[in-house]
C-alpha cells in the first residue's frame, strides 16, 4: 500500500517539479534578451538593464500578494494563475516585437515574472509537503537540480533563437541608410516572436494539465498576521540577511546580464555573441555543480565559514576579471558561478535562525530581497554609460564584500524572548 501511495504521487511531482525548470529557463533567457533588445530597440546599457528590473521587480511586488492568494485559494489555483500570467506575458512579446515598443517588452516581462512569482511561492512548499516528511529535503534538492538544468538550458536556447548567425557591428549598423536600418531593426525585433509564442502555448498546455490531473489537496498555510512584521524587523541578523540576499542576487544577475556586452568589449578575435552566451550556460552549470557539492560540504563545514570562503573567492575573481582581459577575464567571471551556488541557501538559513513563530514572515521578507536583481543591473548600466563596462563590474564586487561582512558578523543573532504563535496558541522559543 505504501509503494502504491508513493507511485500515485509520481505524476503530480513530475508536473510540479517541471515548473521549476520552466521559470529558471525563462529567467536565464533574459541574459540573452538584454543584448538583443539593446540592439533592436537602440538602447544604452542603463536602458537595456531594465529588463532585469521589470523581471525581478515582480518578485518584490507580487510575492506577498501571491502568498495571500495561495493561502486563500490553494496551491493548485496558485499554479494555474501563475501559468496563465506567464502565458499572457509571453504572448505580449508579439505586439511588443511588431511595434518595437520597449516599454511593452518590459510590461510583458513583468507580467511573465509575476506568474513565475506565483509558481515559486507555490511550488516549493507544495513539493515539501507532497510525500513523506522525512524525504522532503531530498525532493526539494532534486527539484532545485531540475531548476538548475533549466538555468543551464536557458542561455543556450536564447542564443540559438535570439542571436543572429552573422553579427553586424555597431559601426556597420550606424552606416545603414534610414530605410535599411528600419528593416534591420524590425528583423531583429521579430526574432523574439516565435520562441515566446511557443512558450505561451506551452504554459497554457501545462496549466490545462495542472487543472485536469489529480493533485493531492494540501491545505495552504496563510501568512501570519502583518503585526508580526515589526517584530521581525527587530531581528538585526534577519534585516541584514535581507540586504545580503539583495546584494548576492544583484551581483549574480548583474554579472550575467552584462556578460555578453562585456565579452564583446574585450575585442577578442572571432568571439561572437553566441560564443559569449555559451559561457553563461557554463556559469549556470557551475552553479548546479556548486549546489550539488555544497549539499554535501555544508554537512561538514559551518555555513558562515563556507559563505565567507565563497565570497572571498568571488571577490578575487571579479578583481581578476577587472585587471586582466581576453579569455582569462571571461573564465574568471564564469568561475564565479561555482562560488555563488551556496550563497542564497546559506544566507536564508542564517537569516531565519532563532525566529520561531516569525519564520514565515521573515521568509517572505527574504524573498522580497530578490529585488536586488532589479536594482543592481541598472546601477551597473549607469556606471557603464558614464565610464566603461569594465568599471560596472565594481558594483557586484561591492555587493560580494557586503555578503562577506554578513558571513563574518551580520549573521549573528540576538537572543529574543519567547514568542507566542497566534495560530497554534502555543509558546515558541526562538532557539
Amino acid at each position: 500500500m505504501k509503494n502504491k501511495a508513493i507511485s500515485n504521487l509520481f505524476v503530480p511531482l513530475a508536473v510540479v517539479i517541471s515548473l521549476m525548470f520552466f521559470w529558471n529557463f525563462c529567467r536565464n533567457i533574459n541574459d540573452i534578451l538584454i543584448p538583443h533588445l539593446k540592439r533592436s530597440c537602440q538602447l544604452n546599457d542603463f536602458e537595456s538593464s531594465l529588463v532585469q528590473s521589470a523581471f525581478f521587480g515582480a518578485y518584490f511586488l507580487i510575492s506577498l500578494p501571491a502568498g495571500y492568494f495561495i493561502g486563500k485559494y490553494g496551491y493548485r489555483n496558485g499554479m494555474i494563475v501563475g501559468l496563465l500570467c506567464a502565458a499572457l506575458g509571453a504572448a505580449l512579446f508579439y505586439p511588443a516585437a511588431i511595434t518595437r515598443d520597449y516599454p511593452l517588452f518590459l510590461g510583458a516581462l513583468f507580467i511573465m515574472a509575476a506568474g513565475f512569482t506565483f509558481l515559486e511561492v507555490t511550488v516549493t512548499p507544495y513539493i515539501s509537503r507532497l510525500g513523506p516528511e522525512h524525504d522532503a529535503s531530498s525532493r526539494l534538492s532534486f527539484a532545485a537540480a531540475v531548476g538548475s538544468l533549466g538555468a543551464v538550458a536557458g542561455p543556450y536556447a536564447g542564443a540559438h533563437f535570439l542571436l543572429s548567425e552573422t553579427e553586424m557591428s555597431e559601426t556597420a549598423i550606424q552606416q545603414l541608410t534610414p530605410a535599411a536600418l528600419e528593416t534591420f531593426l524590425n528583423q531583429e525585433a521579430h526574432m523574439v516572436i516565435k520562441p515566446y509564442l511557443i512558450l505561451a502555448i506551452l504554459f497554457l498546455l501545462v496549466a490545462l494539465v495542472v487543472k485536469l490531473i489529480h493533485l493531492p489537496e494540501i491545505k495552504a498555510e496563510t501568512l501570519q498576521r502583518a503585526g508580526r512584521l515589526s517584530e521581525v524587523l527587530k531581528s538585526k541578523h534577519t534585516v541584514l540577511g535581507v540586504l545580503a540576499v539583495f546584494a548576492y542576487l544583484g551581483a549574480e544577475v548583474g554579472l550575467v546580464s552584462f556578460f555578453i556586452r562585456y565579452a564583446k568589449s574585450l575585442n577578442i578575435a572571432g568571439l561572437t555573441e553566441k560564443d559569449a552566451a555559451v559561457f553563461i550556460s557554463f556559469y549556470m552549470l557551475l552553479v548546479l555543480i556548486g549546489r550539488v557539492s555544497g549539499a554535501y560540504l555544508l554537512k561538514k563545514i559551518q555555513p558562515q565559514q563556507a559563505l565567507l570562503f565563497c565570497t572571498v573567492i568571488a571577490c578575487l575573481l571579479v578583481v581578476t576579471a577587472f585587471l586582466t582581459g581576453g579569455y582569462l577575464s571571461l573564465y574568471a567571471i564564469t568561475a564565479i558561478g561555482l562560488f555563488t551556488a551556496i550563497m542564497y541557501p546559506v544566507i536564508f538559513t542564517l537569516s531565519i535562525k532563532k525566529l520561531g513563530g516569525l519564520t514565515k514572515v521573515a521568509s517572505s521578507l527574504l524573498i522580497m530581497g530578490c529585488v536586488g536583481g532589479a536594482l543592481v543591473p541598472p546601477l551597473m548600466g549607469y556606471v557603464s554609460d558614464q565610464s566603461a563596462i569594465q568599471y560596472a563590474f565594481l558594483v557586484p564586487l561591492i555587493c560580494f564584500v557586503y555578503v562577506g561582512y554578513y558571513a563574518v558578523s551580520g549573521y549573528k543573532s540576538v537572543e529574543k524572548p519567547v514568542l507566542k504563535d497566534d495560530a497554534a496558541g502555543t509558546e515558541l522559543k526562538t532557539e
